[in-house]
């Protein structure tokens, strides 16, 4: 029988695995642990892998050869959009062939960082703070409201595009800025530079991947060009953004608030359940988390039942494909 690892299952993606493993006659066996140098050894006897993990396996080109010359993997299929946690260039060179999930929910990701922009707007967490300290006053924060609002979305892929037709339908101007505009998004987007996007939006909100041209896109520069009343918002890489730059422009009182769904160094944190007083060990996440006017969700934007169901099971549905000899439009290929 056909058999594949499937690396650092959460509780919720286990049911998922298991009914795919039935409806396909195929053995899957969830690993509660990441793949690792120090767990590869457990690939041994498998045909296929599927993983989600917020790092690489290995930084060592070597893990690839060994998974292929040693183990017979010939495919990873990722559970994720974003291709960050592998290197692909190194396993596509030891006969190893890599796959995500580029549409597992849009809607879900989408969907978080309007919420982000709903309460930043709204001034949810100041409104929290001051209600810990029994004051219950509205004085000073008055809000706008959403269609009085231009919106910028930086990456209009297939989340981006999602988010702007939820906001165009509440009433938002949308501007947007990728390397390809879009005709279906005519009458909803308005394509523009960053530069123009970055002085003109209330929010900015960051959808694009992460690679050697899109790391620290944002920038001391770029939030420069913000205005000091704008809201920022990540919900897809925390690299993408200089993290003290975003912290200097908030103290500075560059921008105005920032709803956080990613960080930089949130791998050891992220997924993690600290004891009581026990320090994050990450102290640009300590700053962040005590400004009133920050949000921060532990990278859960993908956490709903849809899309961990589609994760999961087209991941296998990839993997399975490629195992029996054939080919998957999800595949990853390298210009």
């Amino acid at each position: 029988m056909t058999s594949i690892a499937f690396y650092h299952t959460l509780p919720e993606e286990q049911p998922f695995a298991e009914q795919w493993a039935e409806e396909h006659h195929v053995d899957v066996t969830c690993f509660p642990f990441e793949l690792t140098d120090e767990t590869l050894h457990t690939v041994d006897g498998f045909d296929g892998i599927s993983y989600k993990q917020r790092f690489r396996p290995s930084n060592n080109p070597d893990f690839y050869r060994k998974l292929h010359d040693d183990y017979g993997i010939r495919q990873i299929a990722l559970r994720s959009a974003g291709i960050d946690s592998i290197d692909v260039k190194a396993a596509n060179e030891h006969g190893i062939r890599i796959t995500n999930v580029p549409s597992y929910s849009p809607s879900a990701v989408a969907q978080l960082a309007l919420t982000h922009i709903l309460q930043l707007l709204r001034h949810v967490p100041q409104y929290r703070e001051r209600n810990t300290h029994q004051d219950f006053a509205a004085t000073g924060l008055m809000s706008r409201e959403l269609s009085e609002l231009t919106v910028g979305i930086i990456g209009v892929g297939r989340i981006g595009s999602t988010l702007a037709r939820m906001l165009h339908a509440l009433g938002v101007t949308v501007l947007g800025n990728d390397i390809r505009e879009r005709n279906d998004l005519d009458g909803i987007v308005t394509f523009t530079s960053k530069d123009d996007l970055l002085a003109r939006a209330d929010v900015v909100s960051m959808h694009t991947y992460l690679d050697e041209t899109t790391y620290h896109l944002m920038d001391a520069h770029r939030f420069a060009q913000m205005k000091p009343t704008a809201i920022f918002i990540n919900a897809s890489r925390g690299p993408i953004v200089d993290t003290q730059a975003l912290i200097d422009a908030l103290q500075r009182h560059e921008i105005a608030a920032a709803g956080l769904d990613v960080i930089e160094g949130e791998a050891t944190l992220f997924g993690h359940t600290l004891k009581p007083g026990e320090p994050t060990g990450n102290p640009a996440y300590d700053t962040l988390a005590a400004m009133p006017n920050v949000a921060i969700t532990p990278h859960i934007a993908f956490f709903t039942d849809i899309a961990v169901r589609n994760m999961a099971q087209q991941s296998l549905n990839d993997a399975l494909t490629i195992i029996q000899g054939g080919t998957s439009e999800h595949e990853i290929h390298l210009d």
